[in-house]
């Protein structure tokens, strides 16, 4: 699709006469990555990053694990020159030396280019992807690109109550929960004791999302429950020790417990999962761990956390 005249000719016009960069790093809501914007991008209404007015030009960041930028090194380390015409390139800023590719494709029948950029952050990478199409890369050309990966900063922390906003749901009762990271914008979100660097298995934590379409009927919602708590990631010598149908704030529920180890050190573990059933879209998830010797207590916070969350609007 073309740049419609107006926002074409607004754009050239921005071009003859400022710096392809706006003044100031943006941080996307909920990110710790953020970088100074193209002239005439924005923040992005339907994902985490910018976009143009029409939106065919888009600006993607998000947060990896901290082990893939290190990756990402080594590939690149091991194969200078690229291969399928992909071009490899480095860059210096202020959040410490990236790593970023160029290539050209299609998206559905409109040639674009491409470009990928990781950053290394701390507990995480950063991940920037950049999508253009053809007939604007004379305004957003490559040394533009090139400025905005440039302009790429971190912050150590996001504020709980930004991240909190993002979630479909209110949350009420933290429990005494310090570190609040949000694993996927607007979708899931960690309560935890310990923190990244440390680790969360020796200490107790809480995920809260939402999943999709879950069963209607009551024996398959509890297969379902079982099933989705035996496959929870990260835990390892999973049994089940309860299951059971509950109503959680007036809804229908379900709630299951598995014993099992966590992480590296083998640290046994009590999890709960509840899930909060939806007639119509979708479903609260929340799994909450602590090891054995911490559960009593930490599952008068759990449920302090469940209780409190309460629909918006």
């Amino acid at each position: 699709m073309k740049l419609t005249r107006p926002l074409a000719a607004l754009a050239l016009l921005i071009a003859s006469t400022l710096p392809a960069l706006a003044a100031d790093a943006v941080f996307p809501p909920g990110l710790r990555l953020g970088m100074v914007p193209l002239v005439g991008l924005s923040t992005a209404k339907t994902f985490p990053g910018f976009e143009s007015e029409d939106g065919n030009v888009k600006v993607l960041i998000t947060e990896l694990p901290p082990a893939a930028y290190g990756e990402v090194v080594s590939a690149f380390n091991a194969n200078p020159a690229g291969t399928g015409g992909v071009k490899q390139d480095k860059i210096e800023t202020p959040a410490g030396l990236a790593y970023f590719t160029t290539e050209s494709g299609k998206a559905g029948d409109t040639p674009v280019k491409r470009y990928s950029m990781i950053v290394p952050g701390a507990g995480f990478s950063g991940y920037v992807a950049v999508q253009i199409p053809e007939n604007a890369t004379k305004i957003y050309t490559d040394e533009a690109v090139r400025q905005m990966f440039a302009s790429a900063t971190t912050r150590k922390q996001v504020s709980a109550e930004e991240q909190i906003a993002l979630m479909p749901f209110k949350i009420t009762d933290l429990a005494d929960f310090k570190d609040i990271r949000t694993l996927a914008p607007g979708s899931s979100i960690i309560l935890a004791d310990g923190n990244e660097g440390s680790g969360y298995e020796s200490k107790p934590f809480m995920i809260l999302g939402l999943i999709g379409a879950t069963p209607q009927a009551a024996d398959d919602r509890a297969r379902f429950a079982q099933e989705a708590a035996l496959q929870i990631p990260g835990v390892r010598e999973s049994r089940v020790t309860m299951s059971e149908p509950i109503r959680i704030n007036g809804q229908q529920g379900f709630e299951t417990r598995i014993d099992g180890v966590s992480g590296k050190d083998k640290v046994p573990v009590t999890v709960v999962q509840w899930i909060r059933f939806s007639s119509g879209g979708a479903s609260l998830r929340i799994i909450a761990s602590a090891p054995r010797d911490q559960w009593q207590a930490a599952f008068t916070r759990f449920r302090a956390v469940r209780d409190g969350i309460q629909p918006k609007g």
